[in-house]
């Protein structure tokens, strides 16, 4: 085994800050568990979600827990992760920080508990992490986003646009204009200036990821603000993929289906929350590390031949991409 292999498992099991998660938590893996619904203010908190999400350990055969097992692939990697405080965004910084790379994640400022959160996880004996508070949509966001992962982390190869906004609402006509450009704003006019900007930092090698979603391809009627906005990054990603090839630069998506994260409680209805888990085959709620792994393929070598391309870790729901 490799020094850096060694390193990585090394670091794996320090850096989620979990023990062996016990007969307990078996369940969340399982179809037969139903998560109690709850509702959350926006933009909704970790902390307050019961239970809590899985971030390091995937499922094993019989609905057990196995931690994540890295191997250096994104060692000395630097990635900037948007909404990187909880959810998918805080099992991708964990991955990645397993898989040996540093990273700097974005956060509403009224997040920094579970920021911090992150932020301990992912030092636990492990690498760098930075956090920078901003609201994506203020002006010049993208641009001062970009220049402190840069000041922080000393360049970087990994661009996650991550960040989303989403709240439920039965008809367009309960969708107000503040609601709409605040979805717009968020899903898709900054991943765009992030990118924009990030891109003056990248070179042969380098990844920009995108986080859409499974309501891009299937168009749930509560969420029409939200699927024109994920449905506008999967168009963004197959072209900027296009432009980009010819600098050695790969452009990708991942577009999740439900996931238990404080997205559930924050965006969408309780009555929607006992229904979402039968839209998938496997009939219940995804763990945010069940996506993060196709971040970590798509940031590595892996993936050297895959760029406009979306993975949909989606519980088996049916989508043409």
């Amino acid at each position: 085994m490799s020094s850096a292999i060694e390193k990585a498992k090394e670091i794996a099991e320090k850096v989620t800050g979990q023990e062996n998660t016990g007969e307990g938590d078996k369940t969340k893996y399982s179809s037969s568990f139903q998560h109690p619904a709850q509702s959350q203010k926006h933009p909704g908190l970790e902390r307050d979600l019961d239970p809590r999400p899985v971030k390091a350990h995937l499922p094993t055969e019989d609905d057990g827990y196995q931690l994540y097992s890295p191997a250096g692939k994104l060692q000395g990697k630097r990635a900037l992760i948007t909404g990187g405080d909880s959810g998918i965004g805080r099992a991708v910084a964990i991955l990645y920080a397993m898989e040996g790379a540093s990273v700097a994640i974005t956060y509403l400022p009224d997040e920094l508990e579970d920021a911090l959160h992150t932020k301990t996880q992912v030092e636990k004996n492990s690498g760098t992490i930075h956090l920078i508070a901003k609201d994506l949509r203020s002006r010049n966001a993208a641009q001062e986003v970009i220049e402190q992962a840069v000041s922080g982390l000393g360049g970087f190869d990994i661009l996650v646009n991550n960040a989303a906004y989403e709240l439920e609402q039965e008809d367009i006509s309960n969708i107000s204009e503040e609601q709409y450009l605040c979805t717009i704003e968020t899903n898709l006019t900054a991943p765009f200036f992030l990118s924009k900007h990030a891109l003056r930092h990248m070179g042969k090698g380098s990844s920009i990821i995108n986080t859409v979603s499974v309501d891009a391809y299937v168009g749930p009627p509560s969420h029409l603000d939200y699927s024109v906005s994920k449905g506008g990054l999967v168009s963004f990603t197959r072209t900027l993929a296009n432009q980009q090839a010819r600098n050695g630069i790969r452009v990708n998506a991942v577009a999740p289906g439900p996931i238990w994260t404080p997205f559930i409680p924050a965006a969408v209805s309780k009555e929607s929350q006992k229904s979402l888990p039968d839209a998938t085959v496997m009939k219940r709620f995804g763990q945010p590390v069940e996506v993060a792994t196709s971040f970590v393929f798509l940031a590595a070598q892996d993936s050297s031949y895959m760029t406009g391309q979306v993975l949909h870790p989606n519980g088996g729901m049916a989508v043409v991409s």
